[in-house]
């Protein structure tokens, strides 16, 4: 059996004076929450795009429109990533016009 006697007072402890966090750190942790910010507004933009192909009736133009507005929308939040999209989100889209107007 393991002696965990002390550790939730431990635990509790206040942490060591003179020890501050280095703004490198803090940068670093700023810069990742900006990172979760940007991929989930672009998990919402896409998410939204797909439903709007699914239940708007839209001409296929429209349809191509608003995929193309995806995109633009990634590419801003993402430059430099657009095989990426094309690989992660081009399929689905592909997907859904292919279903939805029957395209071959």
């Amino acid at each position: 059996m393991i002696d965990v006697v002390g550790w939730r007072s431990w635990k509790n402890h206040p942490p060591l004076s003179g020890m501050k966090e280095d703004r490198p750190m803090a940068a670093d942790k700023e810069a990742l929450l900006a990172e979760e910010r940007k991929l989930r507004r672009l998990s919402r933009a896409m998410d939204l795009a797909a439903a709007l192909l699914w239940r708007v009736d839209l001409t296929l133009e429209e349809a191509q429109d608003v995929v193309n507005h995806a995109k633009n929308t990634a590419l801003e939040l993402f430059p430099d990533k657009e095989e990426t999209f094309d690989l992660i989100y081009g399929s689905r889209f592909r997907r859904i016009l292919v279903e939805k107007y029957r395209l071959q």
